[in-house]
């Protein structure tokens, strides 16, 4: 195929079975051609939805941060399971809601980012994603932050320890607060070995 009948190809993806998707995005990343969106995902993307002040639903429509992706095949296979758990998702700094259409360069990292509104829903998803390509340094840093203390109402990791309460003698209670979202909630903190 042409360079142009790709490009026509990739803006008109959907319809591909997934191995078909990932076989034009490796062709298209090996030819080194860049994809513009097409004509209606342009005007979706053009019509930036309308923010008055004081809406209730600015917060909860703010992108949060869920994964970083360090290759094409990776980003595929993340696009896969937001697709098929049905999470709307962008990608890299263009926010690329593609794969294939992300312009950033993947060994710098490209982020994948949703509504905060949608973090309850991302764990479950989040666990079946197993990056190929991913730098050892960040490999160490994910398994670290699935050490961290989260929010039990919107899963954030942005939590505050407040104070802990108690004597040495009865069960001692942490108290947290979550910078995400405000929940505040107290528990017996990690166990420790004897």
């Amino acid at each position: 195929m042409t360079d142009e009948e790709l490009i026509a190809l990739a803006q008109n993806s959907s319809e591909l079975t997934e191995m078909a998707q990932q076989s034009l995005a490796m062709e298209i990343s090996q030819r080194r051609l860049k994809v513009p969106p097409a004509e209606m995902e342009d005007a979706v993307a053009a019509k930036e939805p309308e923010s008055s002040e004081g809406d209730p639903y600015d917060e909860e429509r703010e992108l949060v941060e869920v994964r970083t992706v360090w290759s094409l095949p990776d980003a595929l296979e993340m696009q896969r399971l937001l697709d098929n758990a049905r999470i709307p998702f962008v990608m890299g700094a263009e926010k690329a809601r593609r794969a294939e259409l992300v312009t950033s360069n993947f060994s710098d990292g490209v982020t994948v980012q949703v509504m905060k509104v949608a973090m309850p829903w991302i764990s479950p998803v989040i666990q079946y994603y197993k990056p190929q390509n991913e730098p050892p340094e960040y490999q160490k840093d994910s398994n670290e932050e699935n050490l961290a203390i989260r929010c039990p109402k919107c899963h954030s990791t942005e939590v505050i320890f407040d104070e802990l309460d108690g004597d040495r003698k009865s069960p001692q209670k942490f108290k947290w607060t979550c910078g995400s979202c405000g929940n505040e909630w107290e528990d017996e903190g990690v166990e420790t070995e004897k």
